[in-house]
């Protein structure tokens, strides 16, 4: 090898490519992604055809959004807890299917409004369970530090589709109808099922049993209830999806009565968001480094909210492009923002149900979005539709003064894996429990003040990560002596629980430690709750009364 490294390794916005799977599930994905457009175009000009009415057009964009909002955390607790390979290739035979058959009904003119939509749900949804092990599984695929740069990549790729995508498939329709395009995206799937079927993961070790999908689902709202960060972002998600949602629903109305064009115009129109989105990700590395994210944030609101006022005023499809590019630059600035406030403030055991909580609550916004500026338009017209739709970004941008997202500060949220299993004398199985920890520590009094403030820090952190009836006692006799207790359901959920502590937590930990008086670190008793009355209820001629081999459950 030379003595400079430099020349061999490719710039770091295009690290993640050197990796073969990333490369390939990437451009697979753009012909799955070019595939989907071509089929939405198809789907909304089709709508125009079969009514007249605005709100039904923009139900289009609510069918595919809404599978998205409800269900995400079942697709991101799936995520988190099979073979993420085999669940993308489930999804992906699925949506295949599905297309197939939407195109054989469009083809013998079977279609009504209502079946059009019950189609675009179902593919929907397989979308929806595709997502987050795909998200998550970019972790995977590629290294830590190449991570940011592979957001970035796939919203990139997303994002070239996007604005080739509609123009495609605005061609295909208008030569060949609806039918065509959706046969053309049934077509599309092959690719990535093919390079899903040839990837081989490396298979993680698991140490536990899987969780059980709804206790899965809980511990993915536990944590993110329990940390604030998320919630913020979970918030200006859902009205930016509100707000930003109107222009893409009420786009077929726009191309075919604002600027009176066809089904071209509009694949051109929505080709020029794409092309704007993709001038948004090329901005994003930039103003990262000159903004907070609040203030990109901030920026994509009121720039959107621009953007919207523009298509509303304009009757030419050249200055409706125009605001189209300025809208797709600040929605994925918007979007890919909040998309790595979520990875970087989470730990990876939960990263799956912390993504499909954040689309949750986008989507959702879209799909009520899509929705309401339907009926909106629909009672007065697609014009005012539009502009009401700016003023509420524009409080979408206000609210960031009450609720600011946090700065990129890179906690470590890897797991510590300082955690050995303790000695046991009992015989424990999985299910026993509850089981109750015991903490005992020795304060002076001078410390008491910095004591309580950890244990404010140390309560959030153990009820987020799982753990029940947290207390803190104090001895009446000897005022140093200070007991934590705290419960969880089972022994193998107080082992699962043990895995979760990350490095920033430990700092918590650390902090309580430091300030405990005496030379053993403080007393740890963990205890395996009994209940007295059912040990004289067991039938006595147990072999030598051995109580302890059996568990309530």
């Amino acid at each position: 090898m030379d003595d400079s490294p430099e020349r061999d390794a490719p710039p770091a916005a295009l690290g993640p490519f050197s990796h073969r799977t990333f490369r390939e599930i990437w451009v697979a994905s753009i012909a799955s992604n070019l595939g989907g457009l071509i089929q939405t175009v198809g789907a909304a000009w089709m709508m125009t055809s079969l009514t007249s009415e605005a709100d039904m057009v923009a139900l289009v964009q609510a069918s595919t959004t809404l599978p998205i909002m409800i269900f995400s955390l079942t697709a991101g607790a799936i995520a988190d807890n099979f073979d993420r390979r085999n669940v993308m290739i489930v999804a992906q035979i699925f949506m295949c299917l599905v297309s197939i058959g939407l195109a054989t009904v469009a083809y013998l003119d079977g279609l009504s409004p209502w079946l059009l939509l019950g189609f675009t749900f179902l593919i929907g949804a397989g979308t929806a369970l595709n997502n987050p092990s795909w998200q998550a599984s970019v972790g995977d695929i590629v290294p830590r530090s190449d991570l940011p740069a592979a957001v970035v990549l796939n919203s990139v790729g997303f994002n070239i589709t996007r604005s080739v995508g509609p123009a495609i498939g605005g061609a295909i329709v208008a030569a060949g109808g609806a039918a065509a395009a959706f046969a053309v995206n049934a077509l599309s799937y092959f690719p990535l099922l093919l390079v899903l079927v040839r990837w081989k993961p490396k298979a993680e070790k698991r140490v536990l049993p899987r969780e059980t999908i709804g206790m899965a689902m809980g511990a993915g709202l536990r944590y993110v209830a329990m940390s604030p960060n998320i919630g913020k972002v979970l918030l200006r998600g859902l009205v930016f999806g509100i707000g930003a949602i109107s222009v893409q629903a009420l786009l077929p109305v726009v191309a075919r009565d604002l600027v009176s064009g066809g089904p071209l115009t509009y694949g051109l129109l929505l080709g020029a968001f794409g092309v704007g989105a993709l001038g948004g990700a090329y901005l994003a590395a930039p103003l990262r480094a000159k903004l907070s994210s609040e203030g990109i944030v901030r920026l994509g609101f009121v720039a959107f909210a621009l953007c919207t006022v523009i298509v509303g005023l304009s009757s030419s499809a050249w200055l409706s492009g125009a605001g189209l590019l300025l809208g797709g630059a600040s929605w994925v600035l918007s979007l890919s923002t909040f998309n790595v406030t979520v990875q970087l403030s989470t730990p990876r055991w939960v990263v799956g149900r912390a993504l499909a909580l954040y689309q949750t609550a986008t989507f959702g916004g879209m799909a009520i979005g899509s929705w309401v500026w339907g009926e909106v338009a629909e009672a007065t017209d697609p014009r005012t539709a539009l502009f009401v739709t700016a003023g509420a970004l524009l409080v979408g941008a206000l609210i960031g003064f009450v609720f600011r997202l946090p700065d990129r500060t890179e906690l470590n949220l890897n797991p510590l894996n300082r955690w050995r299993m303790p000695d046991i004398a009992i015989d424990l199985k999985p299910r026993s429990g509850p089981m109750a920890i015991v903490i005992e520590y020795r304060i002076r009094p001078e410390d008491e003040a910095e004591f309580l403030d950890a244990m404010i820090d140390r309560r959030r952190i153990r009820r987020r990560d799982g753990a029940r009836h947290w207390m803190l006692m104090r001895d009446i006799s000897d005022s140093r002596i200070w007991i934590e207790t705290y419960q969880t359901p089972t022994w193998i959920e107080y082992v699962r629980y043990n895995q979760r502590v990350t490095h920033a937590d430990a700092v918590v930990g650390e902090r309580l430690r430091a300030l405990h008086d005496g030379e053993e670190p403080p007393r740890v008793h963990r205890m395996v709750v009994r209940q007295v009355a059912w040990m004289h209820e067991e039938p006595h001629h147990l072999e030598g009364g051995m109580h302890h081999h059996h568990h309530p459950h």
